[in-house]
């Protein structure tokens, strides 16, 4: 590897309760998949797939063919949970309903 060349990067993945930040030396130009690669982190990580989980650079979305800069931050998304326009869909309508009744009333 030719050091006039190399570029540092971070590749981050993080669980509810564990994070994990890798920086690593790559050659200019990698792409964010390389780095993943690179970074060893999949394999601390199995349930990371790179054909589902989402990628970004510093919180942007991003594809795994972008090439990297120096001091990019490039981070793997775990899928969510739920919805989170289905959440607040629940939510209102669950208001509307408790609002529509009202319960009774304790003096």
């Amino acid at each position: 590897m030719n050091l006039a060349n190399e570029i540092t990067v971070e590749v981050a993945y993080a669980l509810p309760n564990e994070q994990l930040i890798i920086p690593i030396k790559v050659q200019e130009n990698t792409t964010a998949q390389e780095a993943i690669i690179a970074s060893g982190i999949i394999a601390k990580f199995p349930e990371i797939d790179l054909n589902i989980n989402k990628i970004g650079i510093f919180g942007k979305l991003t594809k795994l063919d972008t090439k990297l800069r120096h001091l990019d931050r490039v981070e793997i998304y775990r899928a969510l949970i739920a919805d989170p326009k289905e959440v607040r869909k629940q939510r209102a309508a669950d208001g509307k309903i408790m609002k529509k009744g009202g319960g009774d009333l304790i003096a």
